[in-house]
């Protein structure tokens, strides 16, 4: 299961890109394994249903949420 969690601790910076196409990362999505995924917006919500699928933890950083 899936749990979407907003954390103070996670900050993006510019630095960090989406590893799909290099995009400002947005969500960080953890992998039941830990390794973390960083993604923009555009592409977490084309790979959201199957991140949850696979039990990934979601977090959107406050300073990111609209």
């Amino acid at each position: 299961m899936s749990t979407t969690a907003t954390s103070a601790t996670t900050i993006l910076t510019a630095v960090d890109r989406c590893d799909r196409c290099s995009a400002a990362a947005k969500v960080v999505a953890v992998m039941p394994s830990g390794s973390e995924l960083l993604f923009c917006r555009h592409h977490f919500t084309e790979h959201e249903a199957g991140l949850v699928e696979l039990g990934a933890t979601i977090i959107e950083p406050a300073a990111e949420l609209v």
